[in-house]
């Protein structure tokens, strides 16, 4: 893979894994504080586009949606796709 390609991948899943887990954190003080929420759907969104690991951890950390089984299912086998996909890729562009 071409380093410009590689740097653009993994600045996008730095983004994404970050927003993930400060909207995991939001909801927290949201929920908290009886405010308006972030979607449960927005939430596994970006869990699916690559941000599972950040709003897993995150999640994990605030205690935040883990009494969920949809959230406690769903972003574990999002993080084993992304990283299914991953080896994919670097299996088979660096041949």
């Amino acid at each position: 893979m071409p380093e410009p390609v590689l740097y653009a991948v993994l600045f996008y899943l730095a983004a994404v894994n970050l927003t993930a887990a400060l909207l995991a954190v939001s909801d927290k003080r949201r929920a908290r504080r009886g405010g308006w929420r972030i979607p449960e759907r927005t939430l596994l969104l970006f869990g699916f586009f690559g941000g599972a690991a950040g709003e897993f951890i995150a999640m994990l950390l605030v205690r935040h949606k883990t009494k969920h089984l949809k959230f406690m299912l769903l972003l574990p086998l999002f993080i084993l796709l992304q990283l299914a996909a991953a080896g994919f890729a670097a299996y088979f562009l660096t041949r």
